[in-house]
């Protein structure tokens, strides 16, 4: 969804993989707005490439209501859709400054399940549901409602942003230090399939020269 919509967390890859694991580990940086149903898509797919490439995932926090706060050409429902997105990004920012990055991975994706899959609306039943499935106090439910971590949201989106641009959204992530848009993905891709788009991404990301990639989107999100 793009207007324009601490600690390794990464899973040891099997046995079999393409890359050299014992030289080599990529680093993914993957920032998300848990209100992004595209945005979701690309972290399940990024979750399956844990399991069949040497790749350590951080998730980070993003905002698409601080990345389209000054633009004038979106129509009042989707910012209304947006601004509403500033609850699940305070509970995130609130459990990571509360207890590290590493909780961010669990947290996001009781938040994507119950939003995505359920179809669920976020307020403070479902943040409590999906803290307390995460390991998490319930009572970070209540930073929702407050801008106490507003500054922290800002600085996490802005090391995203500056790397890529203001003209992208989310899905954003950052392979090795190299950042883009994307992928866009319906449906996420599992296993190797998975993996292999990895790679493409990860060759992509190592030219220097690389800038954007893009068709237009012919489906909506499948959630499977």
């Amino acid at each position: 969804m793009n207007m324009t919509d601490g600690g390794t967390d990464g899973n040891t890859a099997p046995a079999g993989n393409t890359r050299d694991e014992s030289r080599h580990r990529d680093r993914a940086d993957f920032w998300f707005d848990p209100l992004c149903p595209w945005a979701w898509l690309t972290s399940r797919w990024i979750l399956n490439v844990e399991q069949v490439r040497p790749v350590d995932v951080h998730f980070r926090v993003f905002s698409l209501a601080i990345l389209n706060e000054d633009n004038d050409d979106i129509d009042d429902d989707y910012r209304s859709r947006i601004e509403r997105g500033w609850g699940p990004v305070r509970v995130c920012m609130a459990a990571e400054s509360t207890y590290g990055t590493g909780v961010l991975r669990q947290l996001y994706t009781a938040l994507g399940t119950k939003r995505h899959h359920q179809g669920r609306e976020f307020g403070p039943e479902l943040y409590a549901e999906a803290l307390a499935e995460a390991g998490l106090p319930t009572d970070l439910a209540d930073a929702a409602n407050t801008d106490q971590y507003d500054e922290q949201i800002r600085k996490s989106h802005t090391e995203g942003i500056e790397q890529v641009g203001q003209d992208v959204g989310t899905p954003l992530i950052s392979v090795n230090g190299a950042a883009f848009f994307g992928p866009v993905l319906s449906p996420a891709p599992k296993g190797e399939e998975a993996g292999r788009i990895w790679d493409g991404a990860v060759a992509l990301a190592g030219y220097d020269g690389f800038f954007e990639l893009k068709r237009s989107r012919t489906r909506e999100p499948i959630f499977d």
